[in-house]
């Protein structure tokens, strides 16, 4: 019985191949260091949780050029409006001012978004009053302005405590959509619309 002879390729590893083995690794390391890089860290000061416990929605007929603010003051007196976006555990997604801020330009050609819509959320609570206010801020036809209100308690699952409409007659008109009354562990105990002016204490 003979004894077999491996030939120099099979016992011996080719330079070549280890060198293009080494340039692969190199080459993966370096391609997740670069997607370590783009992605952005969690916890970055100045996001914006995505978390919400409650969702405030104010909506006016599309197209509509008024300006309305949305003010939301919670139990602690915190107020988050234009000007104070982040108050307390509130924030304003966004402030719409009618079609100001609603339209861009795209290939030479105007692109309008005819939505008006403002929205809070509130990625918190605490025991006690929350106040949702319009404001309507500036008018461009000087005609009334009716607004839609809704607040989404998100958790556990989304539920509808309040939806009204409220009519705005002028420009510089405030009005109470909604207060709303929840305890220690979010949870609603009552709501009303009774009057109460928050923006002209703290606008000045």
């Amino acid at each position: 019985m003979g004894i077999s002879r491996k030939t120099p390729r099979e016992t011996e590893t080719d330079p070549f191949y280890d060198m293009l083995f080494n340039m692969l690794i190199a080459f993966v390391f370096c391609f997740v260091i670069a997607i370590l890089a783009f992605n952005p860290k969690s916890g970055k000061s100045g996001d914006i949780p995505a978390h919400a416990e409650f969702i405030i929605s104010v909506t006016w007929p599309d197209m509509d050029p008024n300006d309305l603010d949305t003010w939301v003051q919670d139990p602690a007196g915190n107020v988050v409006w234009f000007r104070n976006r982040d108050a307390g555990l509130m924030h304003l997604d966004r402030d719409d001012r009618g079609l100001a801020n609603d339209s861009i330009v795209v290939n030479n050609k105007l692109v309008v978004n005819p939505l008006n819509q403002e929205v809070v959320t509130i990625r918190g609570f605490a025991a006690g009053e929350y106040t949702v206010n319009i404001h309507y801020y500036d008018s461009k036809n000087q005609k009334p302005v009716e607004a839609s209100v809704s607040v989404v308690k998100v958790n556990p699952r989304a539920e509808v405590i309040y939806y009204g409409n409220v009519t705005l007659p002028k420009k510089g008109d405030e009005r109470t959509a909604v207060r709303f009354t929840l305890n220690g562990t979010g949870q609603v105990l009552g709501t009303s619309t009774l009057p109460k002016t928050i923006v002209e204490r703290n606008s000045k």
